[in-house]
C-alpha cells in the first residue's frame, strides 16, 4: 500500500571520486548544457522538470522483477548515481533553489542523497513515485513473471487502462497512474524553478504525460521507454509557457539489456 510522503534532508554529502572528468563520453554536447539552466530573461519565468530514473540495481543483473522489490542499487550504481549528481550540478546555476522528490524505493533514495548532497537540497520522499506494483511477481525470476504475464489487448484503451496482467496483488495501469498523476499535481504546484524527479523507467511515462495534460483516461497507449539512469529535462518557458520534452541522457551509454526498463 502506498503511504504518505516522507522528508529526507541531505545538506552534507561525501562527493565520493572525482567524476567531474568521467572516462567515457558526454552526455551531452556543450551546446546542449542550456536544457538545464534558467535563462537570463526577465519576461518570465523558466521551469526545468528534470526526471532521473535510478541507475543499476542489483534485481537489474539479478534477473528479478522489480516493482516494489526493495533492491539497492548495485556498486556500479552507485558510482552511476554520483556521476548523475556531478551532472546536474553543473548544468544547474549554483544559487537557483533546488526541490527533489523521490520514490521512497531503497535504489531512488540511494540515487536522490547523491544529487541533494551536491545540491545541498532536501529530498521529499513519496510513495506516488514508486514503480508499478508486480504483486507476487516482485522479487521472483523474470522467467516466472514471464510464464504468467498476460498482456493487454492492442487498441482498446479503457480495456488497457483496466487489464489485469494474470499476478495477484499487481496494479493494473490506472491503478499506478492516479497515484502517479497526484504526485505531479503536487510537485507542479510547487514555485521552485529547478525541480528533480527520481523515480523509476515505468513511471517516466506518466510524468511526461501529467505535464502535457494528458487525462489519465489516455494513458492506455502511451508509453515512453526509459534506460536505467536516464536523464529527461521537461522545460516550460515564457512567453509562450509551452511545456516541451528534452531527448533522454544516458549516464551509462550502450546499457545492456539487463538494465532495459530501469524497473
Amino acid at each position: 500500500m502506498r503511504q504518505v510522503s516522507t522528508i529526507l534532508t541531505c545538506l552534507t554529502s561525501s562527493p565520493g571520486p572525482d567524476l567531474t572528468k568521467p572516462n567515457r563520453e558526454p552526455l551531452v554536447e556543450d551546446d546542449e548544457v542550456r536544457e538545464f539552466q534558467q535563462d537570463e530573461d526577465p519576461v518570465g519565468r523558466v521551469r526545468a522538470l528534470i526526471v532521473v530514473t535510478h541507475p543499476e540495481a542489483e534485481h537489474h543483473v539479478a534477473g528479478l522483477v522489480g516493482g516494489w522489490y526493495d533492491s539497492a542499487l548495485t556498486a556500479r550504481g552507485e558510482e552511476q548515481a554520483r556521476r548523475i549528481a556531478t551532472y546536474l550540478r553543473a548544468r544547474i546555476p549554483e544559487a537557483a533553489p533546488v526541490e527533489i522528490h523521490s520514490s521512497d524505493l531503497r535504489r531512488c533514495v540511494q540515487t536522490a542523497t547523491q544529487i541533494a548532497g551536491r545540491a545541498q537540497a532536501s529530498i521529499l520522499l513519496s510513495p506516488d513515485l514508486r514503480e508499478i506494483s508486480y504483486g507476487e511477481a516482485e522479487g521472483k525470476p523474470r522467467a516466472w513473471l514471464e510464464a504468467r504475464f498476460r498482456f493487454p489487448p492492442p487498441e482498446n484503451n479503457p480495456a488497457r487502462l483496466d487489464h489485469e496482467y494474470g499476478l495477484a496483488g499487481a496494479e493494473t495501469r490506472r491503478n499506478a497512474a492516479t497515484p502517479f498523476y497526484r504526485a505531479m499535481e503536487k510537485i507542479l504546484a510547487s514555485p521552485v524553478d529547478h525541480q528533480i524527479i527520481v523515480t523509476h523507467g515505468f513511471v517516466l511515462t506518466f510524468i511526461v504525460a501529467s505535464w502535457i495534460g494528458m487525462p489519465v483516461e489516455a494513458v492506455g497507449l502511451i508509453g515512453i521507454p526509459a534506460h536505467s539512469g536516464s536523464i529527461t529535462v521537461l522545460r516550460q518557458e515564457a512567453p509562450f509557457y509551452n511545456r516541451s520534452g528534452h531527448a533522454q541522457q544516458y549516464i551509462s551509454p550502450g546499457a545492456d539489456e539487463v538494465n532495459r526498463g530501469s524497473r
